[in-house]
């Protein structure tokens, strides 16, 4: 497995992640037994940055990380997030970047790993109420007392991220970025680079749109996040769709499949770009890895600019209440 350095403080992570947070909620399917097996094969194959967050399952996805890892710790990158709250009942009660907040997120995420140390650390919302140096200060403190490895934000704005990284170095920005999310490719991408931080790119499938698996609306399941996406209502979904049947055309032609495609353009665009891909089944994850094996060409890169250039599809990312909170 090929190796990426994410920052220039000495992390390390294969070329291609796994995201778990599908395997404990918000989309449909989950199975316990084999989100487990997932993980394992994930770490046989070299797939080593498995990504995960507090508020995934309400801590239930760091506590199934975590059985497996802690035997294999060697093996393994952990990355977890703090900062979207949670009651236990999944209630969303806000973001949080207090001090002492992080304190205590941080340290209930390594009871709940199984962990002595965490790898990479996010905060995964920014608090619009908080100074972002009072809560990067506290996560530095992290570090100084051996919790923590190395810093990370998510959907940070670019003017947050030099504030941040003037106080402590950020090794890592996680934000979404997709053959049909190209904002970063604006300001964010420039800023990471002129900074030297590294670029975790999440949804790098769009939430499956870019696999082709969803012809129509009836394919989408019912109680899975993807109803209440604006992506995939209506005629966005239609005009998406579009765009997507370009790609599997392509995606044909090379003889690889459409989401293999757009993995491999994510991971062409920049050695300082990992893709965290999210599957709780096997066949998925392998079918995701294949993805390091198909070359593009200059012509390639060209032609899929042409299907899918920057604005292309069609509706925003998030929910309204949910799109507030990006990049602060």
């Amino acid at each position: 497995m090929a190796k990426r350095q994410l920052g220039s403080q000495g992390l390390q992570v294969a070329a291609l992640g796994l995201g778990c947070m599908g395997m404990s909620e918000f989309y449909f399917g989950r199975d316990e037994r084999e989100s487990i097996a997932t993980l394992n094969r994930a770490i046989e194959m070299g797939v080593d940055f498995l990504d995960t967050a507090d508020m995934y399952g309400v801590g239930a996805n760091e506590e199934l990380v975590g059985r497996v890892v802690r035997e294999r710790r060697d093996r393994v990158v952990v990355a977890t997030k703090f900062g979207n709250v949670r009651g236990e009942d999944g209630s969303f009660r806000g973001i949080n970047g207090r001090p002492e907040y992080v304190r205590a997120a941080c340290d209930a995420s390594l009871r709940r790993l199984g962990l002595e140390v965490i790898d990479l650390y996010y905060q995964h919302r920014v608090d619009p109420g908080v100074p972002i140096e009072e809560t990067v200060g506290a996560m530095a403190d992290l570090v100084a007392a051996g919790k923590v490895k190395y810093l990370g934000l998510s959907e940070a704005a670019p003017e947050t991220l030099r504030r941040a990284h003037a106080v402590h170095p950020i090794s890592a920005l996680q934000t979404e970025y997709s053959l049909w999310s190209r904002d970063p490719e604006d300001e964010i991408l420039p800023t990471v680079r002129e900074l030297g931080i590294g670029f975790v790119a999440y949804s790098p499938l769009g939430r499956g749109f870019l696999t082709g698996q969803f012809k129509t609306q009836d394919d989408l399941p019912e109680d899975g996040y993807r109803r209440n996406s604006p992506r995939f209502q209506g005629a966005a979904f239609e005009k998406n769709l579009q765009l997507v049947s370009e790609v599997e055309r392509m995606a044909a032609e090379k003889n690889c499949t459409a989401a293999q495609l757009a993995l491999a353009w994510v991971i062409a665009q920049g050695q300082d770009i990992v893709p965290i891909p999210g599957t709780k089944r096997r066949n998925y994850l392998e079918e995701n890895v294949g993805a390091l094996q198909v070359m593009l060409s200059e012509e390639d890169m060209r032609r899929i600019d042409a299907i899918l250039p920057l604005g292309a599809a069609i509706g925003a990312r998030y929910p309204e209440a949910s799109m507030a909170g990006l990049n602060r």
